[in-house]
């Protein structure tokens, strides 16, 4: 009840301080609009009805994906948690387990859905700072063949992980580790141009390691709705029909998929702008002194110090500075400031100019 009670007073502060209009929106890479030539792709767009499978712009997006990432089948969603899900319940059977970080987006933030609609056993294991989970770890959770106990499954693992990138060489170990033991491997990629962008990789040499890949449309590619799920032929087309149970079959959606081949044509390349911005979003910060900063990709995470009550002020005063100078922020801790398409030099200024403000302030 109390972390309930401070979430809900942390929006409450943050909606106060909030002014009538942002001038830049750091809260997630999810707040970005489309721009003017993706919404003319999208009115533009050839449609049918994708729960008849005849969409013409849906088809052209999932063979897309599919070929980019190296996988037989491609199956577009609304969203990545319905993705995940859907791959989750494709892989498991009912009392099946699968194996997932202690604070996996598929685990933490997606309200159970696998134990309570796919009755799948999650068994959450300890991470390290960029996601992964020590092979010995994995080794040891894997359950034997007994009636007493879950079947083990499914390896689940994401990438980027909090904007960390999952080193390849984990990559290929843990999902070779996973063929050895009998499991399938599922990447969440919600991010995974992000990762791929980070290691100056294609993104299908990431993607080929795992048996099933989610990656999402609406963060760093910028379009208003949608997760594309690839797999097997097989795999997807259990998917497909886990996904009409789950009420997620749309109609014309060739409207949302049309944003999704734009952005794969015209938003991949430039998310290294993205990773710059928040590099030195980040080296502004660190300016600050006290705090402690970590930049990721296109995210810049930001708490107290060796002095947390001091530190903490200053973090208090940073939040209350970037809100008052129309910088839109989650008033969390740690602080996440996430960089995307609608951060562009103009926006970068304002916010930096907010960090002099508190800076100035220190020194006098």
């Amino acid at each position: 009840m109390e972390t309930i009670t401070r979430e809900h007073d942390a929006r409450q502060r943050t909606a106060a301080m909030r002014p009538r209009s942002a001038v830049a929106d750091l809260r997630s890479d999810t707040v970005t609009r489309p721009t003017p030539r993706m919404l003319a792709a999208m009115m533009a767009a050839r449609t049918g009805d994708d729960v008849f499978g005849d969409d013409p712009t849906v088809l052209a997006l999932q063979d897309r994906l599919a070929e980019m990432l190296g996988f037989e089948a491609a199956l577009f969603l609304p969203t990545g948690t319905m993705s995940n899900l859907c791959a989750l319940m494709a892989h498991c059977e009912r009392g099946d387990e699968v194996l997932v970080g202690q604070k996996a987006h598929t685990y933490k933030y997606e309200a159970g859905g696998a134990a309570v609609l796919g009755s799948i056993q999650p068994q959450p294991l300890e991470q390290e700072a960029d996601g992964s989970i020590a092979l010995e770890r994995i080794a040891g959770a894997v359950k034997p063949d007994d009636p007493h106990f879950a079947r083990t499954r499914l390896l689940a693992l994401e990438n980027t992980f909090a904007g960390q990138v999952m080193p390849q060489d984990y990559v290929r170990a843990a999902t070779r580790l996973a063929r050895d033991l009998g499991l399938a491997s599922h990447l969440d990629g919600a991010r995974l141009f992000n990762a791929a962008c980070a290691q100056g990789l294609r993104a299908i040499e990431i993607a080929c390691h795992f048996d099933s890949l989610s990656v999402c449309l609406s963060k760093g590619l910028g379009t208003p709705a949608g997760s594309v799920l690839v797999g097997s032929a097989g795999l997807i087309a259990r998917a497909h029909r886990i996904r009409k149970m789950l009420g997620g079959g749309m109609r014309q959606a060739g409207i949302l998929a049309a944003a999704g081949l734009y952005a794969l044509e015209h938003h991949v390349d430039r998310l290294k702008e993205d990773h710059a911005r928040a590099a030195t979003l980040a080296h502004a910060l660190r300016s600050l002194g006290g705090l402690r900063v970590v930049q990721a990709t296109n995210m810049v995470w930001v708490e107290a110090g060796d002095d947390p009550q001091r530190d903490t002020r200053l973090l208090d005063q940073l939040v209350a500075q970037l809100l008052a100078s129309g910088v839109e922020v989650l008033d969390r801790r740690p602080l996440r400031l996430v960089t995307h398409l609608d951060i562009g030099d103009e926006q970068l200024a304002v916010v930096l100019d907010a960090i002099a403000v508190v800076a100035s302030d220190c020194r006098i």
